[in-house]
């Protein structure tokens, strides 16, 4: 025989749950907002639609019978999922939930779209966020298509940046991550000279990081490194770092994360001359507008950038 708890309302069920939870019904009355005599009268309403008891009544209190321990639990994952709808139709109404695509190079990425979207997520669980790591050139043909709503990247020379809004603008400097045993270790600031004849890992030619290097060295009076392995990868950088002497150039905030918050037994090596890359951006095109939750998430970029 079918129980008919299609008949309940979710002022029922709040009820059940109540009382299920503090074994009073004073006190479950108090949880709902009711009086205990309303409450009563409604949890007879309940045994009578459902026609059993919920309840067995002790002078210490109320304990659930099977059927009612059986209401309590669904009780409390339709209510939980009620109470989480509302919250979404809220966001929705006010602008916090949605989609947003955002595109970073690598430092910039770890330093502040981590953080922003940290931050969104604390205000809307339900904005979809999407992110893509990838190098300048490829971040910008994105965005320009319309896949990104706006990117923190550089701006390759042959780049119309007529159809851009330029934001704000990032110097992003450079360390030199090593294994956590490397026989430099302990140098506070290392002389590019002692990195001679030490094998590098870093990004190809044309690439930021790698021309940052190459004009380091040149500055230094030193040909720039000759036993390298190209690669964009950082987890391919970090397996080759772990099994070698090998040097990797990667920006700060990197290089904070890995070496100081216990990701991986790395070290970060500050040059004795800083070695800065071109300034990085926060792009997003012009005349395109975004969408709330792009909106919001852009300005949270932009506090990350000023703080």
């Amino acid at each position: 025989m079918s129980v008919p708890v299609n008949r309940l309302k979710l002022r029922h069920f709040r009820l059940i749950q109540a009382i299920a939870a503090s074994g009073q019904l004073s006190s479950a009355a108090q949880r709902v907002a009711m009086t205990q005599p309303a409450a009563s009268r409604s949890l007879a309403e309940i045994e009578a639609l459902v026609g059993a008891p919920l309840f067995d009544r002790h002078p210490k209190g109320m304990q659930p019978t099977a059927l009612g321990e059986v209401l309590a639990r669904r009780a409390g994952v339709l209510l939980s999922e009620i109470d989480e709808a509302a919250r979404e139709a809220a966001a929705i109404k006010t602008g916090r939930a949605g989609t947003v695509r955002v595109g970073s190079v690598t430092g910039a990425a770890v330093g502040y779209i981590v953080p922003a979207v940290q931050a969104l997520k604390a205000e809307s669980r339900s904005a979809e966020i999407r992110i893509q790591v990838a190098p300048s050139v490829q971040l910008m043909d994105c965005l320009l298509d319309g896949a990104l709503d706006f990117v923190l990247s550089r701006v390759p020379p042959e780049i119309d940046g007529g159809r851009l809004d330029i934001l704000h603008g990032q110097v992003e400097t450079l360390r030199f991550l090593v294994r956590a045993s490397h026989p430099l270790r302990d140098q506070r600031r290392v002389e590019l000279e002692a990195l001679a004849d030490l094998p590098w890992v870093i990004q190809e030619r044309g690439t930021p990081i790698r021309e940052a290097v190459d004009a380091a060295h040149i500055r230094a009076g030193l040909s720039p490194p000759s036993d390298v392995v190209d690669t964009a990868s950082l987890l391919v950088t970090l397996a080759y770092l772990r099994r070698s002497n090998a040097i990797a150039p990667v920006a700060s905030e990197v290089a904070h994360i890995l070496s100081q918050t216990g990701l991986g037994d790395f070290a970060a090596l500050e040059p004795a001359a800083q070695i800065t890359l071109t300034p990085y951006h926060l792009i997003r095109q012009k005349d395109r507008p975004l969408g709330p939750i792009a909106e919001r998430l852009l300005d949270l970029v932009k506090g990350e950038l000023s703080a």
